[in-house]
């Protein structure tokens, strides 16, 4: 059934490692043909803004076909990207997980399919569409937390994506949790990044088999370490892998280590986990509970819960709708 009469925006989410692109109504009611495609960032920046624009424009084919809305009908696109960001000046400052400076993406995917863009962090992104229509939707307090490739987070305050006073609030996976820990691709040493990530979680199974330790990881890498990844230490760990078990029990305590600094300091009513981590479902999520409930106030734990994401791999896309629509009331 054709609805000539809605407006449609994009939603582009930029991750160290994949893309994904979809379109929605601008009430936010429902996906329509998202695409996900590996970033593929060791190509170059011109490389990934070609092939961002290749997909917008796969996307906006698809969603008129499936609805009859013209071109016209599509107001413009949101992107959401690693930051630290200059959203005024829609410019990725610098971005460890991909290698870009000051780069003016907004403008660059604005010209490469001829609609106004906006640019915003994508963990506020991911935290955006969770309280727009995911898991934290009727919260006024939010944290979000996005453990991927890297670690991003998102505030929202009073109803209200907070920014902070030079858009880099809310950078939960840098965070300093062991002042002479590991070196985070940031520069720094000890970042949560560094321990909690994918890519770090993996790390850190490779090191503990390393120590000789049997474990059933080396089956499922092939006999290669090299080869293992976050989602193979979790699957691990469910299937009753003690080593991965104790290398998720870690990422855990680490992931609530931070929590419970965020509950202590902003007082949310929700926490928002988000990205590859949720896969590891309640073996992550009650130790994560339990060492948040041994590190922060009572009054701070009883006001909140701590829930997966609702959206999976497209709350970036969604949020990134939202943080458009924000600055472009349809």
């Amino acid at each position: 059934m054709t609805q000539p009469s809605k407006k449609y925006v994009v939603g582009v989410d930029v991750g160290g490692t994949k893309l994904a692109v979809g379109a929605m109504p601008s009430d936010g009611s429902r996906e329509i043909a998202v695409r996900s495609e590996l970033t593929l960032a060791a190509e170059g920046a011109d490389a990934v803004v070609a092939r961002i624009g290749r997909i917008i424009n796969e996307v906006i084919a698809a969603t008129m076909a499936e609805t009859g809305a013209s071109r016209d009908a599509f107001l413009g696109v949101g992107i959401g990207s690693p930051g630290p960001l200059d959203r005024v000046k829609g410019l990725v400052i610098t971005t460890p997980n991909l290698g870009w400076t000051n780069f003016p993406l907004r403008d660059r995917v604005s010209a490469e399919v001829g609609l106004p863009a906006t640019l915003d962090n994508d963990a506020n992104c991911a935290t955006l569409g969770e309280w727009w229509v995911g898991a934290a939707k009727g919260a006024r307090h939010v944290v979000g937390m996005t453990i991927g490739t890297g670690i991003g987070g998102g505030l929202i305050l009073n109803g209200e994506l907070y920014h902070g006073a030079s858009d880099v609030a809310g950078e939960i996976g840098h965070t300093t949790i062991d002042s002479t820990g590991r070196r985070c691709k940031c520069g720094n040493y000890g970042c949560l990044e560094a321990y909690a990530s994918g890519p770090a979680t993996a790390e850190r199974a490779r090191e503990a088999l390393a120590g000789g330790e049997p474990s059933s990881l080396l089956a499922l890498c092939g006999g290669d370490p090299s080869n293992i990844t976050a989602q193979m230490v979790y699957e691990a760990s469910k299937a009753g892998d003690a080593l991965a078990y104790q290398v998720v029990q870690e990422t855990a305590r680490f992931i609530g280590t931070a929590i419970a600094n965020l509950l202590n300091i902003f007082n949310p009513e929700v926490v928002v986990l988000a990205g590859g981590v949720v896969q590891a479902g309640d073996q992550l999520f009650a130790p994560v509970r339990a060492e948040v409930r041994r590190r922060a106030f009572k009054p701070a734990v009883d006001a909140c819960r701590i829930v997966p994401g609702a959206l999976g791999g497209s709350a970036g896309v969604v949020g990134a709708v939202a943080t458009f629509l924000a600055q472009h009331p349809a």
